[in-house]
């Protein structure tokens, strides 16, 4: 564990609660345990879904999955799909929900600070009756996530506010190497950096769903 000099720790949740002060009650009576159809709405508006998951230790995981707005397939009131999609199979999230099945879902819409927060269990499941309907130019998901709602809620939009995330005059993607380069230096690899830049280039779009 980290020793700094200096730190001054919470060590409960009293400790943390008089120094932030309660919450305001419609903070407390916002969360549901079924889809709204202002939630399913927003589902169908969601091209990003941000999954976090955590090994039977604890050890944590997020990682974003994307596709055409509406790729979260609502099976009923309470449980919802989201398929998977061609990666670098490294599947650390699948893996801990092997072990445990706890996910928090965050799901955005470009431009818009609020987010729609979905907790609950999930289960992989390798085929069911609607992944056609979850096929994408003409690929079909050999996988997805079945999550059953345990709790639901619109959060806040202040963090996008102050971190001015969707102002595109903020944005310097610039101001970073390129992904090649990054590669390049913080891992080893086989391939030189002409070879990850061509690897990274326009033809990487082309390679998103096969």
């Amino acid at each position: 564990m980290t020793d700094v000099a200096g730190l001054v720790e919470i060590g409960s949740a009293s400790e943390l609660r008089e120094l932030l002060g309660a919450p305001m009650p419609r903070a407390l009576t916002k969360e549901r345990v079924v889809l709204h159809e202002r939630d399913r709405e927003w589902l169908a508006a969601s091209p990003l879904c941000l999954i976090a998951t955590a090994d039977r230790a604890g050890r944590c995981d997020v990682s974003p999955k994307g596709d055409p707005p509406g790729f979260a397939y609502v099976v009923d009131d309470a449980t919802i799909a989201i398929p998977d999609r061609p990666g670098n199979r490294r599947v650390d999230g699948f893996h801990n929900i092997i072990e445990n099945p706890h996910v928090g879902l965050l799901f955005l819409i470009p431009g818009r600070g609020e987010t729609l927060r979905i907790n609950g269990r999930a289960r992989l499941l390798r085929d069911a009756p609607f992944f056609d309907e979850m096929t994408v130019k003409g690929h079909r998901p050999n996988l997805a996530l079945l999550v059953e709602i345990e709790q639901i809620f619109f959060h806040c939009a202040k963090a996008f506010m102050r971190s001015s995330l969707w102002k595109p005059e903020t944005w310097e993607p610039d101001a970073l190497p390129s992904h090649a380069q990054i590669v390049k230096s913080v891992q080893r690899t086989e391939e030189t950096l002409e070879q990850l830049e061509r690897y990274y280039g326009p033809e990487y779009a082309k390679r998103l769903y096969g």
